[in-house]
């Protein structure tokens, strides 16, 4: 049996926040995560299984949380960040060796929660793989529950809203789960409703 991490580690775990530069543009939408698919992600049907783009997807919000500030350092003094929400649209196959590119969209937040879209491309193609949407809430470790997000990172958040306003809401956002049904075709003279 092979010897496995005692936890899931994020890419960029032990990077600390590089600081935020208010001279620079904030990129629409932000591009923060690229990675290889690795043969660990891969299934029986030799393609990146579904709980693996849920793993990535999760490497680009940690990538997102230390772009705005939230990195070892701000969670030991007891504050991160939580997935509340979590909804994944597969839309092709990847597999052991494609290069995946990653964007964040912020479509949303309050004082204490984020609305993000993730977009997941095959670098090579362009074309999207997979997309996720996602409710984030900051909390307060120590008390185990919700909070404000503090000043300075609210100004953060609220810049990249301000560069993300500009971004076209993906058509998949918000849209309920569900199998569509096809209507019965309608008898002439009968109501079809």
């Amino acid at each position: 049996m092979q010897d496995r991490p005692t936890r899931v580690v994020a890419p960029n775990e032990g990077k600390p926040f590089a600081g935020w530069d208010w001279s620079k543009p904030v990129p629409a939408p932000l591009a923060l995560h690229r990675t290889p698919v690795i043969e660990a992600w891969t299934d029986y049907n030799d393609h990146m299984t579904e709980s693996a783009f849920l793993l990535v997807f999760g490497d680009s919000s940690d990538c997102f949380f230390r772009y705005i500030g939230i990195d070892e350092a701000y969670r030991a003094a007891g504050r991160s960040i939580y997935t509340v929400e979590t909804r994944i649209h597969n839309r092709r196959e990847a597999h052991i060796g494609d290069r995946l590119a990653l964007t964040l969209q912020l479509l949303d937040h309050d004082a204490k929660r984020l609305h993000v879209f993730h977009g997941m491309t095959d670098e090579a193609t362009g074309q999207t793989l997979a997309t996720a949407e996602q409710i984030l809430v900051h909390v307060d470790m120590k008390e185990g529950r919700s909070t404000p997000f503090p000043p300075d990172l609210a100004e953060r958040i609220a810049a990249i809203a301000g560069a993300h306003a500009v971004l076209p809401v993906p058509a998949t956002v918000g849209v309920p789960t569900g199998l569509r049904k096809a209507r019965p075709p309608a008898i002439a003279g009968t109501d079809p409703r």
